[in-house]
């Protein structure tokens, strides 16, 4: 692929227009010190080669200091492993070294109908080594093999993934979505929902296969309840009906800014209070009440009524937990409806959409700030659990889940 100047030109001058209108600016950045920082470096940006003017956009992008920001092809080939192959990773040692060992290996993804367990040691992709810090990352589309070492007993096996081709669309980029929700009765009366994303841009579909889990968990006798949010990429507005579910009323989640409001200022109580809509009629007229005023609004769970497993939950984290899933998180813990537990939290909680530049790439960009019910940023600060746990390698090699364990723990003496 090729690029001309005039086009580079194109591109640069749609990114600091859309900088300028549309980033939420939650870390006060100086925006004409990065418009100056735009200019002295477009030179060099002219001339570098694709993959180094492409560097160059990343580089100025993360000037911005927020989270939610790419500038991607629209068939990317530099996506987190989360979002092509469904695993995350752990940086370890291991035998003297740093490595890669797989963490969070989403049920039916690419990487786990391949074979890979978490545990497993990550050597090499397509004959490349991989070593910590430089995180691996796939193409979608594309066909990996990977070299995977097994924790347990070093045995080493070349493993063929395949990454599916997926579109992006104006509200992500081209993602492998892991399946979500998935649940199981995991003791005489526990129940377990494992939540890895949460789909869909307005998340109604979510929030019915959601319904249909939890409604099958209480047929079984589940007045328990385990939330693994661990490795969750985040996603849509769909969290908000695992929220309700916490609590029997209407309680503030959190409130939405968009750059505007926060610009301007604005008093918390003032905003609009609005429940997910639990329906497309109700979502249709929620968008027409705000298709021509500021959409900053307070968040509120649905009002589900009781559920036997009110007081009873436990949710779980981990440093990949994101966005919408930290979202949860914090309300729950904010409002004493669960225990926290495992390991703290990504911190990336902003509400992002992707814009058209030119030359067949996209620029994703934070338009929306997300702030708790009592005022708080979870971005760049996360979600501290309340019964820290760290992950065991040497258990997960073995099979063994030393955080579950603990919440199994937790939830039985509640």
């Amino acid at each position: 692929m090729t690029l001309d100047s005039k086009e580079r030109v194109r591109i640069l001058q749609s990114i600091k227009k859309l900088v300028l209108a549309q980033h939420i600016n939650v870390g006060g950045i100086d925006y004409a010190a990065w418009t100056e920082l735009v200019n002295k470096r477009t030179a060099e940006l002219l001339t570098a080669e694709v993959a180094g003017f492409e560097a160059g956009i990343r580089q100025l992008l993360a000037e911005l200091k927020t989270s939610h920001t790419a500038f991607y092809h629209s068939l990317p080939k530099e996506l987190l492993p989360q979002h092509t192959i469904n695993a995350s990773l752990l940086d370890l040692p291991f035998n003297g070294a740093r490595k890669w060992m797989f963490l969070d290996v989403f049920e039916d993804g690419p990487a786990h109908v391949a074979g890979i367990r978490p545990g497993d040691i990550l050597d090499a992709v397509d004959g490349t080594t991989c070593l910590p810090p430089s995180t691996p990352c796939f193409a979608i589309g594309h066909t990996h093999t990977l070299s995977v070492r097994d924790r347990g007993n070093g045995s080493q096996k070349e493993i063929v993934i395949e990454v599916p081709r997926r579109k992006g669309t104006k509200h992500r980029p081209p993602i492998v979505e892991p399946k979500s929700p998935i649940h199981a009765k995991i003791g005489s009366n526990i129940g377990l929902l494992k939540i890895p994303y949460f789909p869909g841009a307005a998340g109604m579909g979510f929030a019915n296969a959601l319904d249909n889990a939890v409604r099958d968990l209480k047929q079984q006798g589940c007045v328990r309840l385990i939330v693994d949010l661990r490795g969750n990429i985040g996603g849509s507005l769909g969290f908000a009906r695992l929220a309700s579910y916490m609590c029997p009323g209407q309680v503030a989640i959190g409130h939405s800014l968009t750059p505007r409001r926060l610009r301007k200022g604005y008093d918390p109580e003032a905003l609009p209070r609005v429940p997910m809509p639990r329906s497309r009629a109700e979502l249709l007229v929620t968008l027409a009440r705000f298709s021509f005023r500021d959409k900053s609004v307070m968040l509120l769970t649905q009002g589900l009524g009781e559920q036997p497993f009110h007081n009873r939950i436990v949710i779980l984290v981990n440093e990949w937990t994101n966005s919408a899933a930290e979202m949860v998180a914090c309300f729950a813990a904010e409002n004493r409806l669960a225990n926290i537990v495992g390991q703290k939290t990504r911190g990336n909680v902003l509400g992002a959409a992707n814009f058209r530049v030119g030359g067949g790439y996209w620029l994703r960009l934070p338009v929306f700030g997300w702030f708790t019910s009592k005022g708080r940023s979870l971005e760049g600060n996360g979600v501290d659990p309340d019964v820290p746990v760290e992950i065991s390698p040497d258990a997960l090699a073995i099979g063994q889940d030393n955080q579950m364990t603990r919440a199994i723990e937790i939830v039985s003496g509640l």
